[in-house]
This record gives C-alpha cells, structure tokens and sequence, in this order.
C-alpha cells in the first residue's frame, strides 16, 4: 500500500463527513494505493459511525492523548508512507499532491506555515505564540526546520513506526522530529497557508500547549545533545561557543591539509563530521549506521562497518584518518593493522581522537567515548609512538589543537617480519 491517512479525532462528525470523501478523490486521482484510519479518542457525536460508513477504518487510541493517537496509527498503518493531517478541515487534502511529489526531497515531509511563501490565518494571538514557540524550539534544538509544530505532515514508514513515542499531547510533533533528525533522516518543508477549522472548537488549549512544548523542548534537548545523534559532530564544527568554534575549526584545518593531496582518503570514524564532507574523494566509514545516514545527504560515499575488520582490499588508499580512542587499548593493534593493510606503501595515517567536543551551542559537556562503562583517551605522545612504530607506521609531525587534542601524521614503511602486530 502507498499511503496510509491518519486522522485523530474526538467529535468531527461534521467535518469528516466532507473530508473523506475529498481525500478518497485526491489520492485516487494520484493513482495510490491508499487507506485511511480514523484513531478516535472517545467520540460520543456519531463519529466512529460516520467515518466507517465512509469506507474508514476505525480504531480506538490505546493511549490518551494526541500522542497516543498517532502512536496508534503508526502502529497499525499499512502504508509505505503516512501522511498525518487534522480532521477539522485546516488542512486541506487539494496539498496533499504537493507533499507527495516532495516526498523525493525529504524523509518526512512538512506542510509549512513558517518558510517562504508560507502563511497562517487565524486569530492573532494563536498565530504569533506559535511563530514564537517555533522559533524558540528550532534554536534550543538546533533543528533546520521552520514549523517543528506542524502536524500536516508525510513520514515515510520507518522514520516513525517503532519510535517511543514519550509525549502525551502536541508537543509530540517536536518530538518525532527531533528524534527522526537524530536518526540522521531528512526533513524538507513545503509552503503552506493554513486556514481556521471548518466546525467545532479547537482541542488544543493554547497556553497548555505553550508549557508542554516548553518542558518537551527542555527534555529533546539533552537527548539531541548526545554524542550517538546523528547530526552531533557537524554541529561540533559551528557550536556557537567561541573557543570550542576555534577548536573545531583548527582541528578541520590540520587534518584537511594533511590529507589534501592524497588521491582517496578513507576515514574511519568519521561520525557526521565537517572533515569528511570536505574530501574531495574520500569514503566515511562508521559503526553508527545514523550518522553515515545524515553523512550520505552531501552525496558522500559511505560503508558502516568496525575499524578492526575493514571491508577493502589491500592497499586501497592514499590516506587513512582514523583512531583508536573508541575503542579499548587492547583493540589498537588489531586496528592499526588493518589500517596498515588498506594503505597503499608510503601512505598516509593521520591519527586523531574523535571530534566529540562541542556539539552544543549552549555548551553542555560532551561525555568521552567508553565502552563498558570505562573511557578510552589517546595514549600518551611516547606511548603513542611507540605503538605507531610496531604496527608500521613512522611518525612524520605532530600537532595540536588549542593544547587540548594531539594530532599525528605518519607513514606507512616496511616492517621486519620479527614484528609481532602483523601476520
């Protein structure tokens, strides 16, 4: 099926009677393969009654609140795609064509009052605070996304079957995408204007909905702050915290001139950072299959695999970025000989921690890589040498980052065959 339409009501009666129909004409008319299902939250006007006889397929919400009801639908929606929508005729099915030919351009697709040849008419007060709540959320959430509120919207199917859902009311629009986002999916906004319900009065307080978006906002932050989400180590690079901005940047700045000459670069570890978009022909190699997700937008090959069984033939590349800090101590050599493997002779290795410091504007602390519950660091500059030269590599320059991150670039050379770290 293409597309299943889910609609959350309580009383609309009215107003389904007429959107039925209009949406069975729209996606017929789009050649879809489509169902619709109403989730009801305690009906007592003839709704469920209605909408059946409408050819709908009618559930109960398994749990209480607008939440819940799209938890509902998510989970029991056939479609490829599910395309969310109010069922008080603010949201008007003629669009629907529009998003659905966007659906090439994003993950989850918007129907946005806030971009460009967006608007909003209703009443003045509802406009503006949620113009200001949007604008408050896209910031504290660094989210690239205009009307995170929006619940006229085109997910494809496993940006949001299977998410826990943690919201009970509205403020579950923020959260699904802020936690999609995470998930390194991509969200695009098409303009829209809305206009006022058909008939019936509004089931969203306006000032409870303000102070469930504020404490929802406080709790995704802490969760897109984390260094597993998808987008963390971009955001590293353009933190608005001045001195970790010069960190990131000065770091950026060594290892792509190192590698500026080199004619393919693989860098393992590669996370969502800035270092990997600006090689010009390089491969990003992860464990977190979310960032090279996000990673994979820029139009930048990538492979999810582990730093101690590279997925090449030997001698692949001219230079190899990479480390051992997220993983133990007792892993490096095994790594570094795999690195050594996929490096041509006379290669490059440029040998870095990851880029985890940073990633909030407003400064939250990063936690180091662990693993087991204990954190790796880079060894020491001797130790660190000394574990180079066994696996084969000669250490050519040394340098670091606002005294806070040594960097090191070596060399692939010959080792005797007395060397214990390679077969």
């Amino acid at each position: 099926m293409d597309v299943s339409v889910i609609l959350p009501v309580i009383n609309e009666r009215d107003n389904l009677v007429a959107l039925i129909p209009h949406l069975k004409t729209v996606l017929t008319r789009l050649g879809l393969t489509f169902e619709i299902l109403v989730i009801d939250g305690g009906s007592r006007d003839g709704t469920r009654e209605a909408a059946a006889e409408l050819g709908a397929r009618v559930e109960p919400e398994r749990r209480r609140g607008y939440a819940g009801a799209l938890e509902t639908g998510f989970a029991d929606a056939l479609g490829d795609y599910f395309l969310t929508m109010d069922a008080d005729l603010s949201h008007d099915p003629n669009f629907v064509p529009r998003m659905w030919r966007a659906r090439t351009q994003g993950d989850i697709v918007i129907a946005s009052r806030y971009v460009r040849g967006g608007a909003s008419h209703g009443p003045i007060v509802r406009k503006e605070m949620s113009r200001l709540l949007n604008e408050v959320q896209r910031f504290a959430l660094w989210m690239p996304v205009r009307d995170l509120s929006s619940g006229f919207r085109l997910y494809r199917r496993e940006t949001a079957a299977g998410v826990n859902i943690e919201g009970s009311s509205f403020e579950v629009q923020q959260e699904l995408l802020s936690k999609a986002y995470g998930r390194g999916f991509s969200i695009f906004e098409v303009p829209f204007t809305y206009f006022p319900r058909g008939s019936g009065k509004s089931h969203a307080p306006l000032f409870q909905l303000a102070i469930g978006y504020i404490r929802s906002t406080i709790n995704l932050r802490n969760l897109r702050n984390r260094p597993d989400s998808a987008d963390y180590e971009e955001r590293a690079f353009y933190t608005l915290r001045p001195f970790r901005r010069l960190r990131r940047r000065d770091r950026h700045r060594i290892i792509t001139t190192w590698a500026r000459e080199a004619d393919r670069t693989l860098h393992v570890g590669c996370g969502s950072g800035v270092v990997t978009q600006s090689l010009n022909n390089g491969i990003g190699m992860d464990r977190n299959f979310d960032k090279l997700r996000f990673l994979s937008r820029y139009g930048i090959a990538v492979v999810c695999a582990s730093p101690d069984a590279l997925p090449f033939r030997d001698a692949s590349f001219d230079c190899l970025i990479g480390s051992t800090a997220d993983s133990p101590l007792s892993a490096a050599d095994a790594i570094l000989s795999e690195m050594r493997r996929v490096l041509n002779p006379g290669g490059r290795l440029i040998f870095a921690g990851p880029d985890r410091i940073g990633a909030s504007p407003f400064g939250g602390r990063a936690k180091a890589p662990s693993i087991g519950g204990q954190t790796f660091e880079l060894p020491p500059r001797k130790e660190l040498e000394g574990l180079l030269s066994r696996n084969g590599f000669a250490v050519e320059e040394h340098a670091s980052v606002a005294q806070g991150e040594e960097i090191v670039r070596c060399q692939r050379v010959a080792v005797s065959n007395a060397s214990p770290a390679l077969p």
